[in-house]
């Protein structure tokens, strides 16, 4: 943990749809949140080889994004800086070039990375491997179910479809991994257990790949990271980074959801919920605790590794604040068409001013848009439909009621109840932002519910080290 005289810690959590920064700073007290930032990476791009079905994002948007939230903290403070913790969003794969990766530049506030031969990151969200196409996967030795957008998943996609891909690379990690290995100029490149769990194939207990099985498949072995534990430093920065000191120690890349529930939980009576872009639930696993060595795919609870070889049960929605971005872009194409403009960011605030003022009616909206990874061939659907519940405000409000129900039903408030849950803590953008969600949480389960900040993740990170 940092200290008043480490003088400050770096985080910085590498989303779904933005990048956070939080300079954390030791107190009397404890730790204590400096300065935060936040810039959205707008880094969404259209997949060449998957077409609709991929979701891929340009790597050079969102370390721009970066960029730009390191320039906007307080340069005195990032001086002070002596060690760096970086989350993001696990699952997702990004393939780079050992030795060009990127080049340093100098900006405004000092030296910067610039990606260089760099593919797109291919995210979490991806959905270019059908359930055909995991079924003729070879099956890992591992306690997770293999799903599409799972990193892993991904090599093999391009090994079969576009083998030709992969040839330009020689190193490949989660976006996070990427950016902790240009910062320490990292010749292979470093994963935590969380982050490897989240690709498939890993196995937990011996924190090891499946190499055999990989091998014999023809998969591209040379391509896995090397892998740590989460809370292990990875490296140095080999640059004066944005007036961040060279030589500031770098933690090893963390899961952004980890680091989220780190960032507030303290009790093993609390469960923690996050909503961002997906949506999660989730409760610490006693000491000791291990998973089952084999996987029940239809089951919605998934463990993640924490820190200290501890577990997180988790039911893990693909359905979060994905959803209400999804129903604000179709009411601003429908508005579009009937000859209106009207920018999305006043849609959801007038969405929310709507449903708030409505209170929750028969209307039923189950959210899933996106499948869920226990039953991927689900899709949404809304009904008891009555013509006095038709307004903005009522569809509004079921659907942010729906995707809390929803969370619900792959963890029940009862089940939470009979492993000793009392309270609640809520964390992540959609809910910081979204008073209706916050609302029907309180409404769906029977405890307490106290927020946290939507930069939890990127604290999370930063106190970590």
């Amino acid at each position: 943990m940092a200290g008043p005289q480490q003088g400050c810690v770096l985080g910085i959590d590498l989303g779904t749809t933005s990048v956070k920064a939080a300079l954390v700073t030791g107190t009397e007290q404890g730790l204590a949140l400096a300065h935060s930032c936040s810039r959205e990476t707008r880094a969404h791009t259209d997949s060449l080889e998957a077409g609709p079905q991929g979701m891929e994002q340009n790597v050079q948007r969102i370390i721009r994004a970066l960029n730009e939230c390191l320039a906007a903290l307080p340069q005195q403070q990032l001086q002070r800086v002596s060690h760096i913790g970086i989350s993001g969003q696990m699952h997702g794969v990004v393939f780079w070039k050992r030795d060009k990766g990127c080049t340093w530049t100098e900006s405004g506030t000092g030296p910067a990375f610039e990606p260089q031969q760099v593919s797109h990151l291919v995210t979490w969200q991806d959905g270019r491997c059908s359930p055909t196409f995991l079924s003729s996967l070879p099956l890992p030795q591992s306690h997770v179910s293999l799903a599409t957008g799972f990193g892993c998943a991904t090599v093999y996609w391009y090994l079969k479809k576009s083998p030709e891909f992969l040839k330009a690379y020689d190193a490949a990690g989660t976006i996070q991994d990427y950016v902790v290995a240009m910062l320490c100029d990292l010749k292979k490149p470093l994963m935590s257990v969380q982050n490897a769990a989240s690709w498939g194939y890993f196995n937990s207990r011996s924190k090891s790949w499946n190499t055999d099985i990989l091998k014999n498949s023809g998969f591209p072995v040379d391509l896995l990271p090397e892998v740590g534990d989460p809370g292990s430093i990875a490296g140095r920065t080999i640059c004066a980074w944005h007036g961040i000191p060279k030589g500031a120690k770098v933690g090893i890349a963390l899961g952004d959801f980890q680091c989220s529930v780190y960032s507030c939980l303290t009790e093993r009576t609390d469960a923690v919920l996050n909503i961002s872009t997906s949506a999660q639930l989730t409760i610490s696993m006693p000491p000791g605790f291990q998973p089952p060595e084999t996987p029940d795919p239809s089951s919605a609870i998934t463990y993640f590794p924490y820190f200290n070889d501890d577990y997180l049960a988790v039911a893990a929605s693909l359905n979060g604040g994905n959803v209400l971005a999804a129903f604000v872009g179709m009411v601003a194409r429908w508005t579009e068409e009937l000859g209106l403009q009207v920018e999305e960011s006043a849609i959801y605030t007038r969405i929310i001013q709507a449903a708030s003022a409505q209170t929750p009616s028969k209307l039923s909206v189950h959210p899933t848009i996106f499948g869920e990874r226990h039953v991927p061939e689900q899709l949404a659907s809304v009904t008891n439909i009555g013509a006095s519940e038709l307004s903005l405000g009522h569809v509004t409000r079921a659907l942010c009621r729906g995707i809390v129900q929803n969370l619900c039903s792959m963890f029940p408030g009862q089940c939470l109840a009979e492993m000793g849950v009392r309270r609640i803590l809520g964390s992540g953008t959609a809910l910081a932002r979204n008073e209706v969600l916050r609302q029907e949480v309180e409404r769906v389960f029977p405890f307490p519910v106290v927020y946290g900040k939507d930069v939890d993740a990127a604290m999370g990170a930063a106190m970590v080290l």
